[in-house]
């Protein structure tokens, strides 16, 4: 008799009522056997909990009391999960829509020296696009490359593959990973949350997954207002001093910081001339709150 170990599809929803239920409709239709879906509602104000409760009432529901962010919201589901006894948990942003096989090519590659297993994430606007395998980091500036975004499939991400990091849009993680190493920073309100928790567990000698045969396709950027919003100009600037304030030790700062600088030059230059000026403000605004929560003692 086959053995299914118990997973928790956990999305995390902020008023984004009608992409949630999609989600949740497509996970209904997982061939898995041992599934259970949980929706953490971040306060919305749109009625989501309620009409998720109506039109779905296997699904269990958490509404926090208001907007913690990514990281931390996430982590409200990951703890429950952990609770109930989840084996694994199937992480997954409210805007994408999962490939009914998907669950079960996952699940195939985990085991007890690998943390996470991602699938291969297309862009829903355009299915044949790559929107992120994961990828790898420089060594010494912790920069993010080869995440395959915007190539067209052609089979190149044929393989099953051993990453560097994942982005947490759609991500199985183990519960081993999740008691040995820990949940995500909540300091990250949105953005970079994905990264730490991927270099982590990496330092933690865990294994990061492709699975190249499960699928899920991402609506780009619908929580954070879209590419280049104040919203989202501003959190990833808070969020990249974080990151690398909590990650680069020694000499290597002789490396990162002119790096970091320059390239957030180019960002601000960047937004200025194509007429995003308050876009800009909000990024340098987050550098530099991210700058003065990376001082405070923890």
């Amino acid at each position: 008799m086959a053995f299914y170990p118990m997973v928790y599809a956990v999305i995390l929803n902020w008023n984004r009522c009608e992409d949630t239920l999609a989600c949740l409709s497509s996970l209904t239709k997982l061939d898995y056997p041992n599934l259970r879906l949980l929706l953490v509602d971040n306060g919305s104000s749109d009625g989501t909990p309620q009409l998720v409760a109506q039109k779905n009432p296997t699904v269990e529901v958490i509404v926090n009391e208001s907007n913690l962010g990514f990281a931390a919201g996430c982590n409200v589901g990951l703890r429950h999960a952990l609770e109930q006894g989840a084996d694994y948990v199937f992480l997954l942003n409210n805007d994408t829509l999962v490939d009914p096989a998907a669950l079960n090519h996952l699940i195939f590659l985990a085991g007890p020296d690998v943390g996470m297993v991602a699938p291969k994430i297309y862009n829903a606007s355009n299915p044949a696009h790559i929107w992120s395998v994961g990828g790898m980091c420089h060594p010494l500036t912790l920069e993010k490359t080869g995440d395959g975004r915007g190539q067209v499939d052609k089979g190149q991400w044929g393989e099953v593959l051993e990453r560097d990091y994942f982005v947490g849009c759609a991500l199985l993680l183990s519960r081993r990973l999740l008691t040995e190493v820990g949940l995500f920073d909540e300091r990250f309100f949105m953005y970079y949350e994905d990264s730490d928790l991927s270099l982590r567990t990496r330092q933690a000698g865990f294994k990061l997954l492709l699975s190249p045969q499960a699928w899920v396709w991402h609506k780009v950027a619908v929580s954070s207002g879209g590419s280049d919003s104040l919203n989202e100009r501003y959190w990833m600037g808070r969020s990249s001093v974080l990151f690398f304030y909590k990650h680069v030790r020694g000499f290597r700062w002789l490396i990162v910081l002119p790096y970091r600088a320059g390239s957030a030059i180019k960002t601000v230059l960047r937004l200025i001339c194509e007429g995003k000026g308050l876009s800009a403000r909000a990024y340098l605004r987050g550098l530099y709150d991210g700058f003065i929560e990376a001082c405070l003692p923890r």
